[in-house]
């Protein structure tokens, strides 16, 4: 598969996608991708077609078209024929509940392990993990079931800080976290900071940025491991 997993789609002060624009750019090119599918359902409080003409201002700069998913009429046609597979943030309960209702999990998740490459920000990156029961958002939405894209075998915390504020006495992420591989023994959660993203091709994943992920599991205590050292163990 070739999969490219981003914490966030925009740095504080940076414009949108900048941090990410070359890495998105190299990993098409290298795969002569000049046209992609986007799935906006993460959007909530904006339409549609604003987020695909965000996406498209971007993508344009290398000279990719992007076609919205929501434009076409018929979707999983759209799904089978594209060269590529883009999903962006928002609220990833919306984005999963629409992604169910238009009956795009297996369809996409056969697509992509096909080959087909797959980028995903914020609530993209939640989607291709086995569920996205570790997504920061408020489920303002019921989907039919958490069960994702299932790409990769783990779990993916995007927007990840151990940051503590002051006079704070409510759960702290690595909280959640802990509750969540508490639940699920057995599971990796990856803490991926922002800035931050997973590179997977030719079986092998790289993290890409300056900072460490951190790598949480049920009985394990919480560590940090640096983008030059081996992910391999989540695979």
């Amino acid at each position: 598969m070739n999969l490219l997993l981003l914490s966030n789609s925009t740095l504080a002060g940076d414009e949108y996608l900048a941090y990410a624009k070359g890495k998105i750019q190299s990993f098409l090119a290298a795969r002569q991708v000049t046209e992609i599918l986007f799935i906006p359902y993460a959007a909530v409080s904006f339409s549609y077609d604003e987020y695909l003409a965000k996406v498209q201002k971007v993508f344009g700069e290398f000279e990719v078209q992007v076609r919205g998913i929501h434009c076409e009429p018929d979707p999983l046609a759209a799904v089978a024929a594209m060269q590529a597979i883009v999903v962006g943030g928002g609220n990833t309960f919306h984005l999963l509940q629409q992604v169910w209702q238009q009956g795009l999990i297996e369809p996409v998740r056969e697509k992509v392990r096909a080959g087909t490459p797959y980028i995903g920000w914020s609530a993209g990156a939640n989607m291709a993990c086995p569920t996205i029961c570790t997504t920061n958002d408020m489920p303002i939405v019921q989907p039919q079931s958490f069960e994702a894209f299932d790409l990769i075998p783990f779990q993916i915390n995007p927007h990840y800080t151990d940051v503590k504020l002051q006079n704070f006495a409510g759960e702290t992420r690595d909280d959640r976290i802990g509750e969540y591989i508490c639940a699920n023994e057995g599971k990796y959660v990856v803490g991926l900071r922002e800035g931050c993203m997973f590179l997977l091709e030719n079986g092998k994943l790289r993290l890409v940025g300056t900072k460490p992920a951190k790598i949480f599991k049920n009985g394990q205590d919480a560590r940090e491991i640096a983008p030059d050292e081996d992910f391999g163990f989540l695979l």
